[in-house]
């Protein structure tokens, strides 16, 4: 049974480029004993030489400092980028390196951890496109600064990660269940982490349980193609009279995906889902509450996040927090334009849906059933 965390965590949310990343450097250069930053997109720009040089001054301090990026999103990033940090003792391993038999298992955790007492997580990476408002510039994201007890226990989970970087397996591990796959208990919640291989997604399947019985529902996300099982949830839920609220993607960073979206509109209109696509920038947020629970962290509601890449969400129920999460789907949501099942019907033309539907086969059957293949093809 996962232990308790103690209840004296305290937490923040943060909002867009503007305020997450100077929130994580002054961590990092508050930081005297330890740095673990985990990301999936790290780009060699202005920003990320700061947060380089961030990590540099933390390391001549004397504090541990170790870094992992995943390899494809990471894919631009040079590997001498990191040598002023490793001459300085820094740590510096990429996630699963690239080869054809296994490209496509991803690490697309967020995390950093500062002298395990502080702690932010969400949907950001290190990017330019992340920096400004999310309404005038940049990215629309959320993320969460914890302070306490819980930045324990997301540092031992960075170690895990860091010590798999390398992606080799045990013989016969991968038939096992996914170590990845984890639940830790909090007084008002838990951390739910996930991965491939055997086993339910605990983010999936915690999210169908609050589904069961909700009566309000409202998701931020940037990436929507739910399973089967979540779908029918959802609809449930607006079919028994609760409510529930969409804000996707008016813009995207990945085409195919929005096209995969779209393709499930014409059914959770007809059901009275109601459905937001947001306006400004690109929209990469992950905010989920439904009634008094809320989840926010790295994961998508999309196959590819519910069932290949690794990935951290948190579950609470705190009063204040979730007030706080409330404003925010109500700020964001004032930027986006309504889709109606009438507006919809008149929208789509017979190529439109084509494209949609084979968005959706590319991403919901393609994906990741070469995804398991090479899972299971994994060398010992």
């Amino acid at each position: 049974m996962p232990t308790p965390t103690p209840p004296n965590a305290s937490c923040q949310w943060l909002r867009a480029g503007d305020e997450i990343f100077p929130a994580m450097l002054a961590a990092i250069d508050a930081a005297r004993q330890s740095v673990c930053l985990e990301i999936y997109t790290f780009e060699d720009s202005p920003l990320g030489r700061e947060f380089a040089g961030a990590l540099v001054g933390a390391r001549e301090r004397g504090a541990r400092v170790r870094v992992l990026v995943d390899a494809i999103g990471s894919v631009l990033l040079s590997n001498n980028f990191w040598d002023e940090l490793r001459a300085a003792g820094g740590e510096v391993r990429v996630f699963n390196p690239v080869g054809l038999r296994r490209v496509t298992i991803r690490n697309h955790r967020k995390l950093l951890v500062c002298d395990e007492q502080v702690a932010f997580v969400g949907g950001f990476n290190i990017s330019p496109d992340y920096e400004g408002d999310g309404v005038n510039d940049g990215w629309c994201d959320v993320g969460l600064k914890i302070g306490g007890p819980l930045a324990a226990e997301l540092a031992l989970s960075f170690g895990e990660m860091f010590e798999r970087a390398e992606f080799l397996h045990k013989r016969f591990m991968r038939w096992r269940k996914s170590r990845a796959k984890k639940v830790v208990a909090l007084p008002k919640g838990q951390l739910l982490f996930s991965g491939p291989g055997r086993g339910r997604s605990p983010f999936r399947q915690s999210l169908r349980q609050d589904l069961a019985a909700a009566k309000d529902v409202r998701i931020i996300v940037a990436y929507f193609l739910p399973t089967w099982r979540l779908q029918r949830d959802l609809l449930r839920v607006a079919r028994r009279g609760g409510r529930v609220q969409l804000i996707l993607a008016g813009k995207s960073d990945v085409p195919l995906a929005m096209l995969a979206a779209r393709s499930l509109y014409r059914r959770f209109l007809a059901r009275n889902v109601e459905i937001y696509e947001y306006q400004p920038q690109i929209l990469h947020a992950k905010l989920v509450i439904v009634d008094g629970a809320v989840y926010t962290g790295s994961s998508n509601l999309d196959t590819r996040s519910l069932r290949i890449n690794y990935e951290l969400m948190i579950r609470f129920e705190d009063a204040a927090l979730s007030a706080r999460a409330d404003e925010i789907f109500g700020d964001i949501l004032k930027n986006c334009r309504r889709i109606t099942i009438e507006d919809w019907r008149r929208s789509q033309t017979f190529w439109q849906r084509l494209k949609q539907r084979w968005a959706y086969f590319l991403l919901n059957r393609i994906d990741p059933y070469v995804a398991r293949r090479q899972w299971r093809a994994l060398p010992d």
